[in-house]
């Protein structure tokens, strides 16, 4: 049976409705970034640009990079955000736009966030890089779906128990990125990291301007806290929605992230603009030899 027009939307012009794309503009491999001013940071290291279309935040350009055809689209800030991106890019690989039919054969992804990050241990200096190998949502969005076969249960429970988890806040969620794409981009120059995808930016991460928090001990807490040798090592804003996503449509996701801050030692990147710049020319290094 078709999918209704209500639930999978399409421009006049047949393409996907937030995102404003078409199947042929979409390459295997996806950069997503937060800023839709990054997009163009790193396209301007491609050999040529052959799409771009910018529709609120989701700004996309498809190209190539030392001959890989990579696609370059910011999400805007916040996993509200990823659930659009993530279906209408799944949409656009494992559904038939022209009958609304999922294909018979899957097309997997390979999706790789490049973005900015605040570290909560002090071993994590500012000016570093970590590739997230695991996740942990303080958002919702993974229990609207049918998602515990992605989730870690034991970990979770570990996270709960050790952070006296208020349950008027949403359950946590932790996912793990895609093992393959995680080893890939980890190297000497990179810290494998378990991130926490926080809700905001203000309370959610324990700053407090004219505001006072739910826990004042919450991020003292998660840099305490251990899992098997794996500590909690920077907070975002998107990664745990990213690789629940992915896992559940079934691509592989990995993110990157420039340490702009270590909130242990309240640091702050003296040139954060060149810090993203070699975090983006590590990553296309990376990804040009998938």
């Amino acid at each position: 049976m078709p999918i209704a027009a209500s639930e999978l939307i399409l421009n006049a012009d047949g393409s996907i409705y937030h995102l404003q794309l078409k199947p042929e503009h979409l390459a295997d491999t996806v950069i997503t970034v937060g800023d839709p001013d990054r997009v163009s940071q790193i396209t301007k290291h491609f050999d040529e640009i052959e799409f771009s279309i910018h529709k609120r935040e989701f700004h996309t350009q498809t190209g190539t990079y030392k001959g890989k055809r990579i696609t370059v689209i910011s999400t805007g800030i916040g996993t509200d955000n990823i659930d659009i991106v993530f279906n209408e890019l799944d949409a656009l690989v494992n559904i038939d736009l022209e009958k609304r039919e999922v294909k018979k054969e899957h097309t997997a992804l390979n999706i790789i966030r490049i973005g900015t990050s605040g570290s909560i241990q002090a071993s994590i200096p500012i000016n570093s890089f970590v590739v997230s190998d695991l996740a942990a949502g303080f958002d919702s969005l993974m229990h609207f779906y049918q998602s515990l076969h992605v989730q870690e249960d034991a970990i979770i429970d570990a996270l709960v128990d050790h952070l006296d988890w208020d349950t008027n806040k949403s359950r946590p969620y932790v996912v793990k990125a895609d093992e393959h794409l995680s080893n890939h981009m980890q190297s000497d120059k990179t810290f494998k990291g378990f991130t926490v995808t926080n809700v905001g930016f203000y309370g959610p991460q324990g700053r407090v301007l004219r505001l006072p928090v739910q826990d004042a001990n919450l991020n003292d807490k998660m840099a305490s806290f251990n899992f098997d040798g794996q500590a909690i090592t920077n907070l975002e804003m998107e990664t745990a929605g990213i690789y629940g996503m992915a896992k559940l449509l079934g691509h592989r996701a990995v993110s990157m992230n420039a340490i702009l801050a270590n909130r242990a030692k309240g640091e702050f990147s003296n040139d954060p603009a060149k810090l993203v710049e070699d975090l983006i020319t590590y990553s296309l290094e990376k990804i040009v030899s998938l």
